[in-house]
């Protein structure tokens, strides 16, 4: 699968460049028109199959950027502070190894000993700083510089029983799903694709994209967290409370809404519809929080009638999500069967 390439690739965002270059690689001669745009989003367009009439241009949207870090200073001792860039869990940080700059300089989130936290409180990540083995602040400063991006360290595993794990794959997931549908093609709708920049910072990427394309509908292809463990801090019996959130294994994930967007309601039962008709399971997003490029894609314009289609995955902004392959060709499966029977009816509102 190219998602392994894609999750091992290191794009924080406003530095997608090695993720660009995979996607470049794997879409030539898939499309046409392959354009980078000025914030460094990937487009490019599937010609519809022939038709009698203008088809629909339908948007497909993953975003390659991942959430990581930066460097901001250095300390006396040669350690190294740092900020994050996206949202980042604090909890999961101590003891994490890492990899700075270009060179892929390798390091670990340091912190005191647990049993000099008397507290065994979390460390606030601005009381948090990376280890390189450096020995002075101008040790550290030769081999680092203020801004040098800073990603987990981690590798692409197959593990038993169909589960993915790796880093980034929100959103390199919906990155490899984005091209496989290109191969898959083409379909009775024109569709353009993108690969879209800084998602993890505020949709930036998405917001130009969508302008420029100005498509009929559009379709974001995601990841979206899995609360299918045990809640560590519920009573003993209640351990095993099925969570209200999605599920890993159970299928595609199809959001009602979250903080971003209410999704065009006829567009999301026709998906539903979709679904049933070819026996894919699926599920629904029902937790509000979080939010993607729909956001920005579905107010763009005069308004883009927009869904959001997610695979389920543990550990999302770690070093170690998981995914299971069942929901990616599931996922796969939904998206070129939605494609080759999608028509205006499908999202536009009576009048």
């Amino acid at each position: 699968m190219i998602l392994q390439r894609l999750s091992e690739a290191i794009g924080i965002s406003g530095d997608e460049n090695a993720v660009r270059a995979i996607v470049l690689e794997a879409i030539d001669g898939l499309a046409q028109d392959i354009h980078i745009d000025s914030l460094g989003s990937v487009t490019c367009r599937l010609p519809a199959a022939a038709a009698d009439e203008p088809p629909l241009r339908v948007l497909l949207a993953a975003h390659m950027d991942e959430i990581g870090f930066m460097v901001t200073g250095f300390d006396n001792d040669g350690l190294i502070r740092f900020a994050p860039v996206g949202t980042v869990d604090e909890r999961i940080l101590p003891g994490k190894r890492v990899v700075i700059g270009a060179h892929a300089l390798p390091g670990v989130i340091a912190w005191a000993p647990i049993h000099l936290n008397k507290e065994q409180s979390v460390t606030k990540l601005t009381n948090l700083r990376i280890d390189i083995g450096a020995s002075s602040k101008e040790d550290a400063q030769a081999k680092v510089k203020r801004g040098d991006r800073i990603a987990f360290s981690s590798r692409y595993l197959e593990l038993d029983g169909g589960m993915l794990r790796g880093k980034a794959f929100d959103d390199r997931a919906g990155c490899a799903l984005l091209i496989d549908v290109l191969r898959a093609g083409p379909y009775p709708v024109e569709v353009l694709a993108a690969f879209t920049v800084q998602e993890e910072i505020g949709l930036r990427g998405a917001r130009v994209v969508a302008q420029a394309l100005r498509p009929d509908a559009a379709f974001v292809l995601e990841t979206t967290t899995a609360h299918d463990v045990p809640n560590p801090t519920a009573e003993p019996d209640d351990m095993l409370e099925e969570n209200p959130a999605c599920r890993v294994g159970a299928g595609p994930v199809l959001t009602i809404l979250d903080r971003s967007i209410i999704v065009n309601p006829r567009l999301l039962t026709f998906l539903r519809e979709t679904a049933e008709a070819a026996s894919i399971p699926y599920q629904f997003k029902t937790a509000p929080g979080g939010g993607t490029d729909a956001g920005a894609i579905h107010v763009a314009g005069g308004g883009v009638p927009t869904a959001v289609i997610s695979l389920p995955c543990r550990y999302i902004h770690s070093p170690s999500a998981h995914l299971h392959r069942d929901d990616y060709e599931h996922t796969l499966r939904l998206v070129t069967y939605a494609l080759s029977r999608l028509t205006r009816a499908a999202f536009e509102f009576s009048e």
